[in-house]
């Protein structure tokens, strides 16, 4: 959902295809697309295969010529960029795994099910205290306007509340940070498509496409 709103922040025409992660992405024909049998994937221009949400990211930041939603490279922002999105893509998102090992363990063990919720919960509230602590005073992570960190951070800080860790309010500055970069209507708009609404963009989504479509396309 964060690529989807960094994509329209950045304005360059992209594609959507959705995929049925319980269904369609376990079929044989999307492994033979992409073996890793994940989401997020981008395909280049090139038909390239480019999986893992940094490297996307980091796709989008090579091609951002207008520098809308990064910075110079050799900047101090550009420095506390990739810094809070290694941050939130490691050790902060990294933390909710054992919440999630335990809601999706199959057959369920109550006892292995509680310990892995306890662990979660302590390492999800210390990861959310030192974010706490990295928030500046502009109105997004690092500038007064949204960047690669706030999609970043957007795609998995609703986590929080989708596992009853705690109030989100415990932390304020991350609290409104999270209000403010929900509200944008790149944000709005990806969030919808997750929930199945076909909203309209900024007009960079040139098109939905089903994935049979991108199969037999780039099936190789």
């Amino acid at each position: 959902m964060g690529l989807v709103a960094a994509f329209e922040w950045l304005g360059r025409p992209y594609r959507l295809c959705r995929v049925d992660m319980f269904g369609e992405m376990r079929e044989p024909a999307y492994r033979r697309l992409n073996p890793r049998v994940e989401t997020p994937v981008l395909i280049t221009e090139k038909g390239e295969m480019l999986t893992e949400t940094m490297a996307i990211a980091t796709w989008l930041e090579a091609r951002d010529a207008e520098r809308r939603i990064s910075f110079d490279p050799l900047s101090r922002q550009a420095d506390r960029m990739h810094q809070i999105m290694a941050f939130i893509n490691t050790g902060f998102t990294g933390m909710f795994g054992p919440l999630w090992a335990a809601m999706e363990m199959e057959p369920p063990n109550p006892a292995k099910q509680s310990a892995l919720r306890e662990w979660g919960r302590e390492g999800v509230i210390e990861r959310h205290d030192r974010l706490e602590e990295m928030i500046d005073d502009t109105k997004f992570l690092i500038a007064d306007h949204p960047t690669l960190a706030d999609g970043i951070l957007i795609g998995v800080a609703r986590w929080l509340d989708f596992h009853e860790v705690a109030d989100k309010e415990r932390w304020p500055k991350l609290a409104a940070l999270r209000e403010r970069i929900e509200a944008d209507p790149a944000v709005v708009y990806a969030s919808g498509l997750e929930r199945g609404e076909m909203q309209l963009g900024n007009g960079a989504c040139a098109a939905h496409i089903e994935l049979s479509e991108l199969i037999e396309r780039f099936d190789s």
